[in-house]
């Protein structure tokens, strides 16, 4: 997936700190906090939310809140699940319930929560 293509497709310019910001998520493995991202960025905290705002308007970015109050972002692909562990706050990203359905529902995030295998020993 490229940066370029993500943008232009949904209208949008292409700033040094839209790209900034898009190469961190797309090279992530797993969803990201500001706090996760504030030493390896070149802005200040409000453009960053500013644009990981008009991403996720555009549908570019999803994200969810954690146990730890903080929010967590990633590049929208696949629908997926996450598991938070209870103990550690870690987070996983989940493909093995993509089969889930409801009838009548739109299924658009699942969020697990528990004790990852780390922890749970």
């Amino acid at each position: 997936m490229q940066i370029e293509d993500l943008i232009s497709n949904k209208n949008l310019k292409l700033t040094t700190a839209r790209k900034e910001i898009l190469e961190i998520l797309l090279s992530a493995k797993k969803p990201l906090s500001f706090e996760d991202v504030k030493d390896k960025i070149s802005m200040d905290k409000a453009t960053f939310y500013r644009n990981i705002s008009k991403f996720e308007d555009e549908s570019i970015v999803n994200s969810f809140e954690s146990n730890d109050k903080k929010r967590y972002y990633e590049i929208q692909q696949k629908v997926h699940s996450h598991f938070i562990c209870n103990t550690c706050n870690g987070i996983d990203c989940i493909n093995d319930l993509n089969d889930i359905n409801l009838n009548g529902y739109v299924i658009e995030d699942i969020i697990l929560k528990g004790i990852c295998k780390k922890c749970n020993v």
